[in-house]
């Protein structure tokens, strides 16, 4: 695997690369571009990187600002939605990537964010791919009660510190079904999680948090894209959510993976990987 720092929009934006292992003569690499969720990081992919390049795909898994190895800048403002756009486009431009060659996968927050950049850039992407995502918060007065509680978690973040918001994090309804997975991979998801830094998961949570995401729920039905929207049928919640998001996008696929929760593709890797290259190779 190869790591590369990206000098984008005045921030530097740290991708994990994998080349196809093999090609077809004749025909140039499809590309998938991987897109984590809070907390997470392009490492965090781990074997799915592998997996996904064994299949001939070229693979761009990258940082969002404030995770990983990307920059965290102190200005809230500079994660916003708007700007993970522009610094997807722009990252993918600096790595010979052209407009609607890619397939754009997100998860979770990385869901959201690819949503919205795929709605924004007709005819840059090729395919769009959304695990555990969701279009926003419809209600105004919501997403105002979520901007509240993001900034309050922003703020406990850095005044306790990342393990004791890993603490609380990890006990949360979201993720129950992730303890019944092995220790050792529960271990090495924590230490992960425990990379990242006060600074950028607070800032992140200010800038792009789902109370400051735009609501995306009237745009669905613009969207020419085919869509693959996966989730988990023990995540009850994103269950339904990827249900409505499917019946408004006029060219999606659902797939709902059985005993598996918010993370598919940490709960069922080898269910996650055959539906992503299956969706890739149409």
């Amino acid at each position: 695997m190869t790591s590369q720092r990206i000098a984008v929009n005045d921030v530097a934006l740290n991708a994990e690369l994998r080349e196809p292992v093999r090609t077809i003569a004749g025909q140039a690499a499809q590309t998938l571009v991987l897109l984590h969720g809070f907390t997470g990081s392009a490492a965090g992919w781990g074997a799915h990187l592998d997996a996904f390049a064994a299949t001939g795909l070229r693979v761009i898994a990258l940082d969002m600002l404030g995770h990983g190895a990307s920059d965290a800048p102190t200005d809230p403002r500079r994660y916003a939605i708007e700007h993970c756009h522009d610094d997807i486009l722009a990252a993918l431009t600096a790595l010979g990537v052209a407009p609607g060659v890619a397939t754009l996968l997100g998860y979770s927050m990385g869901g959201r964010i690819a949503l919205y950049t795929a709605l924004r850039s007709p005819g840059g992407f090729r395919r769009l791919i959304l695990e555990s995502a969701s279009p926003g918060l419809a209600d105004a007065d919501e997403r105002v009660a979520r901007r509240a509680s993001d900034e309050a978690l922003a703020d406990r973040i850095e005044r306790d510190g990342v393990p004791a918001f890993v603490d609380d994090w990890e006990r949360l309804p979201l993720f129950a079904s992730q303890r019944a997975l092995p220790p050792e991979r529960q271990q090495a998801l924590r230490a992960q999680r425990l990379g990242n830094t006060p600074l950028g998961l607070a800032n992140s949570l200010r800038g792009v948090g789902t109370g400051a995401q735009p609501a995306l729920h009237n745009q669905l039905p613009t969207l020419a894209l085919p869509t693959l929207v996966i989730a988990g049928a023990l995540d009850t919640k994103y269950d339904a959510i990827a249900r409505r998001m499917a019946d408004g996008l006029p060219h999606a696929r659902l797939a709902i993976v059985p005993n598996a929760g918010h993370a598919v593709h940490f709960e069922r890797p080898a269910a996650f990987d055959a539906l992503v290259t299956a969706f890739c190779g149409m």
